[in-house]
């Protein structure tokens, strides 16, 4: 059956809006006279790149074929607009019917009733085939808010044409931040640095994240506070000052092809991110062939990685159609057309019946050979994100770009950082 309405995709334009309160009890929301067959309209969000925009059109193509009464329009951006927008939503009562969600926002949107209870539509979404410990990363308070949609951990990404052409020998992964370095500068030197090594490590939170684990810490405790000092945030920033004297792609090349990442820009031949974004580096780059390797790791035998379950879907405490809702987003964690038309591109799927439909093989293939190797490595997962993580990891990301573009000096950062911090884990 062909579908019996139109959906159309927009690209949202990035926000230049300051960071707002978000409204507590968001409602207003219908449900509850929700009759199958019923024709209903929903929005539905995310964030991503053209790539991700094709296949939830693909996916919302689907589920029309299945239900063409639901009107499903979506819309993406990059994830600093996404949640830009998001909070400005917030503040209005108006969230999207259906959202792509970041499990570190959790304790923000549900502890202001902006999220609605999963429980409530158990006829209409369900948990069976998703294990409880994926599951919890979704829960507050014993609240099912979101449901998992995959999980990844953290990975270092070659691309493999860009080696080949330039004759760089590929980083074999896994040895200590300084051999990491060390390739980096080999590589700039050996394209006669048309393209760069890598990208500056110490701008990500995560890279930081996983030095600490490997000393037995966290980015924070279990009562919301840093895990960590001023002197060990200096010690790792000052770790990637060598680094951003030519070795690294300079800020300023990168701030230029934004949002692309400077790995997708084929300005350089590695990356460190997620292990589920290889699909996106595939699309932006254009490369026949990227590999997937372990990254670098402060101690050799450490549990520095986690798996980390992310990326999730929630519902709207205040749409209208909560019941169309949360049909459309089983069908998003949990059908296997969702598995065959994303594979591993949104992480290896926390649902086994999404994972029945996902064809392993080629990209999706390394995904589950990478994670399978990184198996001795992966330990348990940290404390549940604070409140406010995602400003937090915003911050040190922008603080890590000033560092690149020279604006800035590490002990000024540092404090800074600090200073942001406190205000936002006091808030």
């Amino acid at each position: 059956m062909k579908p019996q309405f139109r959906r159309t995709l927009t690209i949202a334009a990035a926000l230049g809006v300051a960071s707002v309160t978000l409204a507590g009890c968001a409602s207003g929301g219908g449900g509850g006279d929700y009759e199958p067959g019923d024709e209903v309209e929903l929005t539905f969000t995310w964030w991503g790149n053209d790539d991700r925009a094709q296949r939830y059109q693909d996916l919302i193509d689907a589920f029309n074929e299945e239900h063409p009464e639901i009107t499903v329009n979506g819309s993406f951006s990059d994830f600093p607009s996404y949640w830009e927008k998001r909070q400005t939503e917030a503040a209005g009562g108006g969230l999207p019917d259906i959202m792509q969600f970041d499990y570190s926002y959790l304790r923000q949107y549900a502890g202001n009733g902006l999220l609605a209870d999963l429980g409530e539509y158990g006829d209409y979404v369900t948990t069976d085939a998703i294990d409880q410990a994926l599951l919890d990363t979704g829960a507050l308070d014993g609240t099912q808010y979101t449901l998992p949609v995959g999980y990844s951990t953290w990975a270092v990404f070659l691309n493999d044409d860009l080696l080949a052409e330039h004759g760089i020998e590929p980083y074999e992964g896994g040895t200590t931040y300084e051999d990491y370095s060390a390739w980096m500068a080999e590589a700039t030197e050996a394209s006669g640095g048309e393209v760069y090594g890598g990208t500056d490590y110490t701008q990500r939170i995560q890279n930081f994240e996983m030095v600490l684990r490997a000393e037995g810490g966290n980015l924070f405790t279990e009562d919301g506070e840093l895990g960590f000092t001023k002197e060990q945030l200096a010690e790792f920033w000052e770790s990637g000052s060598a680094d951003r004297d030519g070795v690294v792609v300079p800020q300023q090349a990168l701030e230029e092809i934004n949002p692309v990442s400077g790995f997708g820009g084929n300005l350089t031949v590695s990356e460190a991110s997620w292990s589920n974004f290889i699909a996106s580096y595939l699309g932006d780059s254009g490369a026949e062939s990227i590999s997937i390797v372990a990254p670098p790791t402060g101690e050799e035998g450490s549990q520095d990685l986690y798996r980390q379950a992310g990326l999730q879907m929630a519902v709207s405490s205040s749409s209208d159609h909560p019941e169309a809702a949360a049909i459309f987003l089983d069908y998003v964690v949990n059908s296997p057309e969702a598995g065959e038309i994303f594979g591993t591109s949104m992480g290896f799927p926390a649902s086994e019946t999404r994972l029945e439909g996902a064809t392993l093989e080629g990209p999706d293939q390394q995904v589950a050979d990478f994670l399978e190797a990184v198996e001795p490595r992966i330990g348990d997962a940290p404390p549940a994100p604070v409140e406010g993580y995602g400003s937090i990891e915003q911050e040190f990301w922008d603080l890590g770009k000033e560092l690149g573009l020279g604006t800035t000096s590490v002990d000024d950062a540092v404090d800074q950082f600090f200073r942001e911090a406190d205000v936002i884990l006091q808030g």
